[in-house]
């Protein structure tokens, strides 16, 4: 097990709209001391880990919504102004923990992203950056009314811009020199239920892939149900269903090893999100995953050697793709139905 490296899927739980990021971050540094004092080596947190999940907020309020992001400097998100942020990623580069985690970006031209990076420990830099290609919701609010769960994505980020959109790269300095540092790629929530964005980090030999989400438990305007069609219970459950399908499902077609983390809880007591803080198998099977609602740390040992056995047998993809009839899929955004038969 020469390349076996301890990670961990770090979970936060809520995050009220009025919670301060210094109140955040604070969490965050101790779930970062403990991953470290349990040994790990990347840890991986959630989307917009800063603050609370906020495009389910209609926000009229400017100052509201620009404190909601990060001014991300060209040389990395470890480099902004913010103290309480800076002062997180040194204290990872001093415990030698590598990070992936997201944020809400704002660049020097104004435009903003939600968006997740890598930052190596050894380099004590971003070595990968991904923002969100697959934007769920709508521009405008289901409801303007307080306690609606709206999905404004698309009102709050622009669409990933990334050249070739799904990157993956190195995460040098966790294996000792003359072994092969291990390949990695981000996703962020919605992506991991587009088969897509995973293929093109398949395709580039992917190791470990990171995933961080706020996933909603009760949103019937956004899922275009009923409130009376199913339980919160049951809604809960189906949406967690559907989590574990998704990610362990490709996984296993990519043969790769996933680490994802759920911000979860009950954000200003009104608002649910599931949790499903997990790290999966190339195979496909749950190696560790969380026990409660609230900030924990899950972590699980993983030998990255375990991904040959899919990716040179199964899904060899060199040996069994055929990529003359897959025009569709690049091609096309939406359906294009057959014609009815006379």
């Amino acid at each position: 097990m020469v390349r076996s490296l301890r990670v961990a899927a770090v979970q936060v739980g809520r995050v009220d709209r009025g919670t301060s990021r210094p109140v955040v971050v604070e969490r965050l540094s101790k779930l970062l001391t403990e991953a470290a004092s349990k040994g790990v080596k990347l840890a991986v947190f959630p989307e917009t880990t800063f603050s609370t999940f906020f495009p389910r907020y209609y926000i009229e309020d400017q100052d509201e919504l620009s404190s909601y992001f990060h001014k991300e400097p060209a040389s990395g998100i470890s480099d902004v102004e913010d103290k309480e942020t800076r002062a997180f990623f040194a204290k990872a580069k001093e415990l030698g923990v590598d990070v992936a985690i997201g944020y809400g970006e704002e660049t020097p031209a104004g435009e903003r992203y939600n968006t997740a990076s890598y930052v190596s420990s050894s380099l004590g830099k971003t070595v990968g950056k991904y923002r969100k290609v697959h934007l769920p919701g709508t521009v405008e609010p289901f409801s303007k009314e307080p306690g609606v769960t709206n999905q404004l994505e698309k009102r709050y980020f622009k669409p990933g811009n990334l050249e070739n959109g799904f990157n993956a790269f190195r995460a040098p300095g966790l294996f000792e020199k003359g072994v092969k540092s291990p390949i990695v790629g981000q996703l962020i929530c919605n992506d991991r239920r587009w088969a897509e964005g995973w293929r093109c980090l398949g395709l580039q030999g992917v190791e470990i892939v990171c995933i961080g989400y706020n996933t909603t438990a009760w949103a019937p305007q956004l899922w275009g149900i009923s409130e009376d069609s199913m339980t919160r219970e049951e809604a809960y459950a189906d949406a967690m269903f559907h989590h574990k399908l998704v990610c362990q499902a490709n996984a296993y077609t990519n043969a790769t090893f996933l680490i994802t983390s759920a911000r979860a809880g009950l954000d200003d007591g009104i608002h649910p999100l599931i949790s499903g803080s997990m790290i999966v198998s190339p195979e496909g099977h749950i190696i560790a995953e969380n026990k409660t609602e609230d900030d924990e740390v899950v972590w699980a040992d993983i030998d990255l050697d375990a991904c040959q056995q899919g990716k040179t047998k199964t899904f060899a993809f060199e040996k069994h793709r055929r990529i003359e009839h897959y025009k569709p899929i690049v091609e096309r955004a939406g359906v294009v139905e057959p014609p009815e038969l006379d």
